[in-house]
Order: C-alpha cells, then sequence, then structure tokens
C-alpha cells in the first residue's frame, strides 16, 4: 500500500496530489493535497522506528501550550497526518524575533519536576525522561549518562570518552546551578525542524519534549546556527540570561546533542565531544 492510499484509507478521501519530502531513515513523508483544498502531511514510520503516536503527542502538547506546530489529523503508530505549515518565507530579524517570542512563552510553561509523563524521542533515539526533582541530577543521568551510554553500545563512543562523560556528570555541580523552575522544551531545536511562512511566521515540527532547563534549549540552537543574534537580543527582553550562559554553560549543555550526532551517525562528532570534555576536566 501507498502513502497516498494509507492516508486515503485513514481519511476517507482520496488525495489529489502528493510530493515525497525528506525523511530519511526516520519516516517516509510526502505533502499532500486534498480535494477540499486541505494541506496536509503525512508520515509513515520505517520497520524499528519510533511510532508516530508519540510524534502527535508531542505536537499536541505543545499547541496545546501554544507553540505554533501542525494540528494533528490523524495519528497511529504506523501513520502521522497533519497540517502543512506554509514554508514559503526565510528566516530574517522579523521572524527571528518571532520565533524569540513564542519560545520564551513556552519557557514559561512550568512543571512541579523535571522530566515528562511519557519518555520521548530525539531523532530515532530513545529519550528518556522520568520525573527528577533536581535538574543537575536529571542532566547528568538521563541525558550525558544516557546517550554516552548508548553511544558505547553502539560502538560509537570509546570507552575513555565514555569514563571522561562520566567524569563530567559527577562534578556537574561545579558549573551548573538549580533553575527557578522546570520549563517546556520543544527539545530539537535545528534548523530544519523550523518552518517560516511568508508573513513571517514561524512554526516548529518534530520536537523532542520534556521539561527542563530553556538554557539547554537556547544551547543547542547555536550548535548549527538556527538563530542569530536578533533572537538572543529579543529573547533576552523576556527572560533575561544568567550570568556566565553564553562563555561557559552553553558548550556544556551543547555535550548531550553532541552525543546524540555521535550515537546517530558516528565518529565525525567525536572530535568535538573531545573539545567540550577537555574543556570541563
Amino acid at each position: 500500500m501507498t502513502l497516498t492510499e494509507a492516508v486515503e484509507q485513514a481519511l476517507g478521501v482520496r488525495p489529489i496530489s502528493s510530493q515525497s519530502l525528506g525523511g530519511g531513515c526516520i519516516a517516509e513523508v510526502a505533502a499532500l493535497d486534498l480535494p477540499d483544498g486541505q494541506r496536509l502531511v503525512a508520515k509513515r514510520g520505517a520497520p524499528g522506528q519510533p511510532g508516530l503516536e508519540l510524534e502527535a503527542w508531542m505536537l499536541a502538547k505543545l499547541r496545546d501550550h501554544g507553540l505554533p506546530v501542525p494540528e494533528v489529523i490523524h495519528a497511529e503508530d504506523a501513520l502521522l497526518v497533519m497540517t502543512r505549515l506554509d514554508d514559503g518565507g526565510h528566516l530574517d530579524a522579523v521572524s527571528e524575533a518571532r520565533a524569540a517570542e513564542v519560545l520564551a512563552a513556552l519557557h514559561a510553561q512550568t512543571a512541579e519536576a523535571f522530566g515528562l509523563e511519557r519518555d520521548t524521542v530525539i531523532g530515532s533515539l530513545p529519550q528518556p525522561n522520568p520525573w527528577t526533582e533536581g535538574w543537575i541530577p536529571f542532566f547528568a543521568e538521563q541525558r550525558l549518562l544516557y546517550m554516552a551510554g548508548l553511544a558505547h553500545k553502539r560502538g560509537r563512543l570509546p570507552k575513555e570518552d565514555l569514563a571522561q562523560v562520566e567524569t563530567l556528570a559527577g562534578r556537574l555541580d561545579r558549573y551548573l546551578e538549580e533553575p527557578r523552575q522546570p520549563a517546556l522544551l520543544h527539545g530539537d531545536l535545528w534548523g530544519g525542524n523550523l518552518l517560516v511562512a511568508r508573513d513571517g511566521t514561524v512554526g516548529f515540527i518534530d520536537p523532542a519534549i520534556y521539561y527542563g532547563h530553556p538554557e539547554i534549549e537556547l544551547a543547542f540552537t547555536t550548535l548549527f546556527g538556527t538563530f542569530g543574534e536578533t533572537f538572543f537580543r529579543r529573547y533576552a527582553e523576556l527572560r533575561p540570561f544568567e550570568p556566565d550562559f553564553f562563555e561557559v554553560r552553553l558548550d556544556l549543555y551543547n555535550l548531550y546533542p553532541l552525543l546524540v550526532h555521535v550515537a546517530l551517525f558516528g565518529s565525525g562528532y567525536l572530535g568535538s565531544v573531545r573539545s567540550v570534555l577537555k574543556r570541563f576536566r
């Protein structure tokens, strides 16, 4: 059964057009148009990949908290159908400021602990989210140690690097402080998960949500140049940065997405991991 046929079976209406979109090895993705003018995106998971019902649940949670994300039309583990966000614009000063505003509002959504009621995924990798009272133990155990261990099990992080991550995880309190409260995070804010409409409105896709420290989200946006100076200036007007974020903690927080990339893609990211570990010895 083709993806278009699967959508027809799920919605009871046959799309009049279908265009393949990039989905990599995680899912087959297509942009669809319905006879009534609806513009949709459909995803069908690859064998062995995480169920798409989880992605639908994450999108619904973000949407409920005001983040501009696709609306879920149909969700099951094997098939996700959602509205298609306009992506005909480009990131400029206006759209960066708007992105800062909606993310600052998202980060104002709080919980009583760090984690989430469900484990999530980042890319195709598991992301455990047990409720944890403190941010530092959560970041140490559920982010650094978990992902380093997974990368090592996959044969992509050498034993000596794993040992250095373990050492660093045991003394994070030298560099980090507990935030005032947990914040809801998108969790995977690289540029490919950001869509800009013709009017400058910014939308977000492919989340990896949990309640954590906003600094880890903001740090990740610098790893691959998601946003520029306008974004950080506007965000700081709404939620001022604590001292030494850019100078110290940004690199430390980016160790987690770097370990994710080692686990996913291998040794090409080892040099960056080792640079962070060397800095925080």
